[in-house]
């Protein structure tokens, strides 16, 4: 009896590599267009009002597109939606690129190209996750997940920089940036060969249906029902405390420099924790995975009340930013090996919508919490709420028994 030959690494898996290259720099031309946008509206406007409102655009069209775009994505050609996503928001920076160029560019066409960019993103996220499980067999897709979770990292790292400095050369260079990297990611990705999927049979299409179909799958199991709970407790106060600790920051005079290092350092413990996920996901319980982020975040989260160095405030935010790669790569590993292919757009959905809405709402609530108390308060309220959201996690029944191997989809 012969054996089969082992997986090739994920190094030398054609298919992947194109895949995680052409969206690590689609990651940097993001993150240079996310830096550059408020800029941009402040350099028109003078109005902070309407810099938020473009950013929000971007956001709140994720929000709205997440829950139809999975849907989509499970009855769609999954390539060709991710092809199609990579050509519009190519084409939207273009137009963006040529306003601001000739200095005609208005708010409400900045509001456009945000909620173009942010439905194109809705509907790629749910694609590619999808697709992973086809281009990577079932022991490497930890690995790839956490170095997706890197290349994130990396991109925000290197966009973020790079807007800020493109942005002084030329207003519209950031952009351009952006639409180059988009191009590059629509190349890339037109070389995927990414396997082709069973026709859909049975009932004629009807997306409300199919929405409400995969948020009974989510709500059938409880390890995905818990953990994605969990992820909007938890993301929900990071969120507010993120831009409390800011705010304290300022408040204490530390320097511009200084805060602009320490919000780049979350960034570091991010790629740094990536890095050992693949490691600490093979070495740990599912139940220490997911549970080691949330004591580590109630650990370290008052630590910023006797902090007045940015620089050790940065070292901060690495340490709690370096163990969430990990149960993100427990979590989504197990997700995506439980559900069905059918269903697995409507999962990433269904998550990506809890994840937005939590970021979305957390640091509207650190702005309440900093207005409504002092800024060390704010701190202690978010403290105790991770800390309450950590005891829950310990306790759990469900996270006690998070299974270690593939689940059996029903």
């Amino acid at each position: 009896m012969t054996k089969s030959a082992p997986p090739v690494p994920l190094s030398r898996n054609r298919d992947y590599t194109l895949l995680w290259a052409g969206q690590a720099c689609a990651e940097v031309g993001f993150s240079a267009s996310m830096i550059a946008f408020p800029l941009l509206v402040l350099a028109l406007t003078g109005s902070a009002a309407a810099s938020g409102l473009v950013l929000a655009a971007d956001a709140v069209a994720q929000l709205v597109a997440g829950l139809p775009a999975g849907a989509l994505v499970d009855r769609w050609n999954r390539k060709l939606v991710m092809l199609v996503c990579e050509a519009v928001q190519a084409a939207a920076l273009a137009s963006l690129v040529a306003v601001v160029l000739w200095e005609v560019a208005t708010i409400p066409h900045l509001v456009a190209v945000a909620a173009v960019l942010g439905t194109c993103r809705a509907l790629f996220e749910p694609a590619e996750d999808a697709s992973l499980p086809s281009l990577v067999p079932d022991s490497q897709l930890a690995t790839a997940i956490a170095m997706n979770s890197a290349r994130s990292s990396v991109g925000q790292l290197a966009g973020t920089a790079l807007g800020g400095v493109l942005f002084a050369v030329a207003r519209w260079v950031p952009f351009l940036l952006d639409l180059v990297t988009h191009v590059i990611a629509f190349v890339a990705l037109a070389f995927v060969r990414l396997p082709r999927r069973a026709a859909a049979t049975g009932a004629p299409p009807d997306l409300r249906r199919e929405i409400a179909e995969g948020l009974r799958w989510v709500w059938r199991h409880p390890e995905i029902r818990v953990t994605a709970a969990c992820a909007l407790s938890l993301n929900l106060f990071f969120s507010a405390y993120y831009l409390i600790v800011i705010v304290l920051a300022d408040r204490r005079d530390i320097p511009a420099a200084q805060i602009g290092i320490m919000a780049a350092m979350l960034g570091v413990g991010g790629v740094a924790g990536s890095l050992l996920a693949p490691y600490l996901h093979r070495t740990l319980s599912p139940y220490l995975s997911i549970v080691g982020v949330f004591w580590a975040l109630t650990a370290l989260a008052p630590i910023a009340l006797v902090v007045d160095n940015g620089y050790l405030m940065g070292l901060l935010f690495a340490g709690m930013a370096l163990l969430a790669p990990t149960a993100n790569t427990t979590i989504t590993t197990h997700q995506l090996l439980l559900t069905p292919d059918p269903l697995r757009g409507r999962l990433s959905g269904v998550m990506n919508v809890v994840v937005g809405a939590a970021g979305a709402l957390g640091p509207a609530l650190g702005g309440l919490l900093v207005e409504a108390v002092t800024a060390d308060h704010a701190v202690l309220l978010c403290a105790a709420g991770m800390a309450g959201v950590t005891v829950f996690v310990t306790a759990n029944r469900t996270l006690r028994h998070y299974p270690s191997k593939k689940g059996t989809p029903e």
